[in-house]
């Protein structure tokens, strides 16, 4: 499975990987696990979506800005290891939904970042994961994700 490749099939391409936006770096290794800090649905320097789920957001536009979430932390893992066909597996996913108050539906949101890790690495995109609905994120950003890759030795 090439995921690049899968990228490409899906007629999507790897952001620009997305600056720090504060006092962390991208992305972290140790042995053979990289942790990914939180990425938001920002391209270019631009917010693709804000705003609150049950509000300005839909289940389906937060998935879509889930999905571009994911799009960013594999543009970082490719800088920080210089191919995505170095990922063995994404383990964990940590989702975070701007949403409002008593929202039930944050695995919906972020099935669109869950989704397009499988389509891109196969079984190898399966993880574990958690998915919650808060009242604020960064920049009114509507979804924020943070995931651990383990990669191929």
């Amino acid at each position: 499975m090439n995921p690049e490749a899968n990228l490409a099939a899906l007629g999507l391409t790897l952001p620009n990987p997305p600056a720090a936006a504060g006092s962390y770096v991208p992305t972290v290794r140790t042995g053979n696990l990289l942790y990914c800090a939180g990425t938001i649905c920002m391209i270019d320097g631009k917010m693709t979506h804000t705003g609150q789920v049950g509000k300005e957001q839909t289940v389906e536009t937060g998935a879509q800005s889930a999905a571009i979430c994911a799009l960013n932390t594999m543009a970082n893992i490719k800088a920080a290891v210089g191919s995505l066909d170095r990922v063995a597996r994404i383990v964990f996913v940590s989702g975070f939904v701007n949403a409002v108050d008593g929202f039930a539906d944050s695995p919906a949101v972020i099935n669109g970042a869950s989704d397009l890790f499988v389509k891109v690495f196969g079984e190898a995109g399966k993880h574990a994961r958690a998915a919650v609905a808060v009242n604020g994120l960064p920049k009114g950003t509507t979804t924020e994700i943070q995931v651990v890759v383990e990669l191929k030795a």
